[in-house]
């Protein structure tokens, strides 16, 4: 089997057992990379030791992150037992070094300043962000469906982990989504009268060929034209691809004036979570809407506040001198 034939037949494991397209293109990009660090070998005639060489070298050669690592070991592990059916055992590498960054937190005048800097989609995008805690993927994943205003909420599909989860919608965002929504509802009904719709996932297509007409189903923040539907190549219309909103976010920053921080889409989740500690919201609470499995993920965020505990006081503040 040649190596582009591995790669097509890594291509189709991935895609048999309903991994994201993003995981898909992660594990493809690891597994090219490692076998270019070997002189383009085939991985069926290494091993373990060749694995625990390249991650190691990618932790002290490379200095990537732990979590890059993982990645890279998870796509690795997934070639060789899934594909190539050879167990690599306890593999013994270095494992990178795992430092603690505390997030970039903006304040809530920070959040207010960007949010006046961006209009249309992209201000109802970063305030979904920030009003309801989600990661740039889960809120550009959205469809109509998921939007709950007789209760307030948004339901995240397929959010990392493979998880379904429910957050809060804010009460401000009711009115502008509104007509938001007859907007997205019109693209549907001028792609309908074409034959098309928006993509669907995994072979719900298939199963529902009119589902693409279904109002539900249209993203909430659909992209300006029509593309190929990357699995099965029928045209269709995909959600906003996330360089736009990231671009947009760069600009408003930078008018905004906030030079002391790196501003990324994330930093509105973590500002989120940041904010409902401070406003003395439970930590268990925080961890739900967050959808971290772990709390010691969470309660990462108590540390930003410069408190172990969201509530705990300096000893000093009730010195009496």
């Amino acid at each position: 089997m040649g190596k582009s034939a591995l790669i097509e037949q890594v291509r189709r494991e991935i895609r048999l057992r309903g991994y994201s397209l993003r995981t898909e293109k992660t594990y493809l990009t690891w597994i090219k990379r490692y076998i270019r660090f070997h002189g383009i070998t085939h991985p069926a005639s290494m091993g373990a030791v060749e694995v625990r060489d390249y991650l190691t070298w990618l932790a002290y050669e490379q200095n990537v992150a732990i979590n890059t690592q993982k990645t890279a070991l998870n796509a690795l592990v997934f070639l060789y037992h899934q594909v190539l059916s050879i167990q690599l055992g306890d593999l013994g590498f270095k494992y990178a070094k795992q430092h603690r960054r505390l997030p970039e937190v903006l304040s809530r005048s920070e959040v207010g300043q960007i949010l006046e800097r961006v209009h249309g989609p992209y201000r109802l995008i970063f305030s979904i962000l920030y009003g309801s805690g989600l990661r740039i993927t889960e809120c550009l994943r959205l469809r109509v469906q998921d939007v709950g205003f007789d209760d307030g909420s948004l339901t995240v599909r397929d959010g990392k982990g493979g998880k379904d989860r429910k957050t809060i919608l804010s009460q401000n965002l009711h009115q502008p989504l509104r007509p938001h929504i007859d907007r997205v509802l019109d693209i549907q009904a001028a792609d309908n009268r074409k034959g098309v719709g928006p993509s669907l996932p995994h072979a719900l297509g298939r199963k529902y060929p009119n589902a693409f007409r279904q109002p539900g189903w249209i993203f909430l923040f659909p992209s300006s034209g029509l593309c190929a539907h990357p699995l099965t190549g029928e045209l269709c219309r995909h959600h906003l691809h996330d360089s736009a909103p990231r671009k947009a976010l760069k600009r408003a920053v930078k008018q905004a004036g906030i030079l002391n921080k790196r501003v990324s889409c994330h930093t509105f989740r973590h500002s989120f979570a940041t904010h409902l500690l401070q406003s003395g919201r439970d930590i268990r609470t925080v961890q739900e809407l967050l959808g971290h499995s772990d709390l010691a993920t969470t309660q990462l965020y108590t540390h930003v506040l410069g408190q172990h505990f969201a509530g705990t006081e300096s000893p000093l503040d009730s010195l009496q001198y």
